[in-house]
């Protein structure tokens, strides 16, 4: 079975997320999957060394769309944000309840699906990051540095990593602890 990872409408999920950054996040992954492939396309998401076979699904973008995210280092980051979140949601249950305080080493805080969003004691931190069009070795080695940057965080919580490798069509999740 292809498990869907759903761009569209990620606020109404994730209720750490507005509609504005929700969409702009979706926005910015579809620029980033445009330069690579074409929509629908197959990613693999291998979280703690299991792989899911998954299919993304995009608009392509606009002329405007673009121009707007023609930067391609805040394109990406912003873009893997989006599918790093629709990967945690759709194969791991999890979903964005917060944004992370600086210093913690993590972009957001992350719960299982329906869990109270006020409670972040019981939050896992989620590190992102996203590489435009390295290879999966690449993809490994910054999921390694995200990692070791989610283990100096200020921060007793459990935490995972994510790396969104959009050429490569990998979403690449390990948790802190796992060997790598």
């Amino acid at each position: 079975m292809v498990t869907p990872l759903l761009l569209a409408d990620l606020s109404e999920r994730h209720p750490g997320l507005t509609k504005a950054i929700g969409d702009s996040y979706a926005e910015a992954a579809a620029v980033c999957m445009q330069r690579h492939h074409e929509s629908p396309t197959d990613v693999s998401a291998v979280v703690r060394d299991l792989a899911t076979e998954c299919i993304l699904h995009w608009d392509a973008p606009s002329n405007g769309i673009l121009r707007a995210y023609a930067n391609e280092i805040d394109a990406t980051e912003q873009g893997a944000y989006a599918v790093s979140l629709a990967t945690t949601e759709a194969v791991v249950g999890l979903v964005a309840v917060s944004r992370a305080e600086t210093m913690t080493g993590a972009d957001y805080y992350v719960a299982p699906i329906g869990s109270n969003p006020e409670d972040l004691e019981t939050c896992i931190r989620l590190e992102v990051s996203g590489v435009s069009a390295g290879s999966e070795a690449v993809v490994q080695a910054r999921l390694r540095q995200k990692v070791a940057q989610t283990a100096k965080g200020k921060s007793n919580l459990p935490a995972l990593a994510a790396v969104v490798g959009f050429k490569e069509r990998l979403i690449a999740i390990a948790k802190l602890g796992d060997e790598q």
